[in-house]
């Protein structure tokens, strides 16, 4: 089974939170959801999300994809908790897929992730970085090898059809997608 882990910060986008993980779910995959703290998270919209253990229970565990769900301030949650960055860096190096989305993929230019790849976020966030070695685009998804990044709320269900693709195959994206009535 496709092991998924989706870390949950104070503030973290619900509308992407939510989507990614149901999706992903849907395709059979075994998603946990972490909090970088024992309390439920509340979401940048005010939404109360309960994550199914804390990141410090999980941080010797291995994962197939981890998917950062962005929004403010819970991306910079993410972008500055020690315990996130070890995680990412450690998954990169054992070259398996990460995902963020929205205000997120700036954790990934902490962790150096970003560093000679293609991007995408919410607007301006990552040109506010003033990466040197980033290419930044305005498209929906972006994908640079095992690095995928996407713009925002309004493309977090073709993102999460995205990540099924490449885990799981297009067969499996197609049977999450007939689901959704789309």
């Amino acid at each position: 089974m496709i092991k998924v882990l989706v870390p949950l910060a104070q503030g973290c986008e619900e509308l992407e939170a939510v989507t990614i993980t149901d999706l992903l779910v849907r395709a059979g995959m075994q998603v946990t959801t972490a909090g970088l703290d024992s309390q439920p998270v509340k979401a940048s919209r005010g939404m109360r999300l309960m994550p199914d253990t804390s990141i410090d229970k999980i941080l010797n565990e291995t994962f197939d994809l981890i998917v950062l769900p962005g929004g403010l301030p819970g991306a910079d949650h993410l972008r500055d908790d020690a315990r996130v960055q070890t995680l990412l860096k450690k998954h990169a190096a054992s070259g398996k897929y990460i995902g963020a989305i929205c205000a997120a993929p700036k954790a990934l230019a902490q962790a150096g992730l970003l560093e000679g790849k293609t991007a995408t976020g919410y607007p301006g966030v990552l040109s506010a970085l003033k990466l040197t070695n980033t290419t930044i685009k305005e498209s929906a998804l972006e994908i640079d090898g095992k690095i995928v990044t996407s713009r925002g709320p309004g493309t977090a269900m073709d993102f999460a059809l995205t990540l099924i693709e490449l885990l799981a195959g297009k067969a499996r994206r197609d049977e999450v997608n007939k689901q959704l009535v789309r």
